[in-house]
């Protein structure tokens, strides 16, 4: 595969060491720890990076910091600007605050309002957010605007090679921190920063250590890249996982991971959602979706990494309360505990008590009842969400559905009406 040139920026061990000594003061040395619940599910030794415990619950300081740390007195003076979906403008902000340099930072409207605020408390009277656009996209090209009009310098979130050498700093204190060689390593993958910084380092000092780097589903960039054998722009993507959802990969970036032999690996975002409750609700953390993907991949590699010595990168915790219900929808649906169906109920009294009593199992909920009677037909159609305590009972809800003419249609696998119920 050639996607780019053959000669390309990787960062050194001596310059990622330098600024691992820049960023001493500002950012965490943040944990590296054995997990025995995953240790012991998928039989090997599971370590993980805790990046959700930065100074901005997130790695994105660390890149933002080091570049704006080596701006000059010019460019300090004229201030900054920038784009980003939550995090990278985290960072951005602690860093005008810290450095008393002016930002102006461009973020899309979908943007979780607790990432929002967060800028906010991070940047205060040094920083200004806009809200532009649908994506990361729309955000990046305002910002870019924004600085051919003003001067202000642009802090790329990650095809920058200051950023990269940042967030290389992950890995280093991975290195340091594990002293034992990895056999894998899962990275997550939005831009690229973090994979071509700390695949910088293991390329140097663990060639024998397999680097996966995790993508979202629904915006597959870096893997579109890698089987088209160049960098692919994907005219529609899923926003869920807003903190990796972007469009293109960094030209930097894939070039550095496609040199340091990362490995494309996608994972849907109902299986993140999964994901993100468990540890949730069985190890008290709390796991921003793009956070949670280095840790949803390790059900496709269970045989690869069995016995094995492996680390993920939580890459961040900046997840909004508010996301929760929509978190849990979303993992029913990927364990096939919910489903939607129009059902009919023919008009007469009772309908309604017999589905509930002869067609509904036992332990089978409604938890969505949407209904309209519009014609005089016999039979009124009604949207209906049932949630069920095993898969297995799916099968069984509709044969009964069908033996008593309630059943109308099964909605989960039409994406063109299931779009307007989640």
């Amino acid at each position: 595969m050639s996607i780019g040139p053959t000669t390309v920026y990787i960062p050194s061990m001596e310059a990622i060491k330098r600024t691992a000594e820049r960023l001493a003061p500002v950012v965490h040395r943040t944990p590296y720890t054995f997990h025995s619940r995953l240790s012991k599910e998928y039989d090997c030794e599971v370590y993980v990076k805790r990046e959700d415990l930065q100074r901005v619950r997130s790695y994105k300081l660390r890149g933002a910091y080091n570049r704006i740390s080596q701006l000059d007195q010019e460019e300090s003076l004229r201030g900054v600007v920038c784009a980003s979906a939550g995090n990278h403008a985290q960072g951005v902000a602690l860093s005008c605050k810290l450095l008393n340099i002016s930002g102006i930072i461009y973020m899309p409207v979908p943007t979780p309002a607790q990432k929002i605020e967060q800028v906010g408390m991070f940047g205060q009277s040094q920083v200004e957010v806009r809200l532009v656009g649908d994506s990361f996209d729309d955000a990046y090209h305002a910002a870019l605007l924004e600085s051919e009009e003003t001067g202000r310098t642009f802090i790329h979130p990650f095809d920058d090679q200051k950023v990269i050498e940042g967030q290389a700093t992950v890995g280093l204190e991975i290195l340091e921190q594990s002293g034992e060689p990895l056999d894998f390593l899962f990275l997550p993958v939005g831009g690229g920063g973090l994979a071509a910084g700390v695949s910088s380092v293991f390329r140097s000092n663990s060639s024998s250590t397999r680097l996966i780097g995790v993508e979202p589903a629904g915006a597959p960039s870096f893997t579109s890249s890698v089987e088209q054998g160049k960098r692919v722009a994907l005219e529609h993507i899923e926003k869920f996982v807003d903190g990796a959802a972007v469009k293109r990969m960094g030209e930097l970036t894939l070039e550095i991971c496609r040199l340091n032999k990362v490995e494309p690996a996608t994972v849907r975002e109902g299986a993140v959602c999964q994901t993100i409750l468990e540890f949730y609700n069985k190890d008290a953390c709390v796991v921003e979706p793009a956070g949670a993907m280095s840790l949803t991949v390790l059900e496709q590699y269970r045989e690869a990494i069995k016995g094995k010595r492996v680390a993920c990168v939580i890459s961040g915790g900046n997840n909004d309360i508010t996301r929760t219900s929509e978190i849990k929808e979303r993992a029913l649906l990927e364990s096939s505990l919910k489903h939607y169906f129009i059902v009919r109920f023919p008009q007469r009294a009772g309908a309604l008590k017999e589905f509930v009593a002869e067609v509904l199992g036992p332990d089978d909920d409604i938890t969505h009842f949407e209904y309209t009677k519009k014609t005089n037909r016999e039979n009124g159609s009604a949207v209906v969400g049932i949630e069920l305590k095993h898969s297995s009972d799916l099968q069984p809800l509709i044969q009964k559905m069908k033996e008593r003419s309630f059943f109308g249609d099964y909605l989960n696998d039409k994406p063109e009406l299931f779009q307007f119920l989640v």
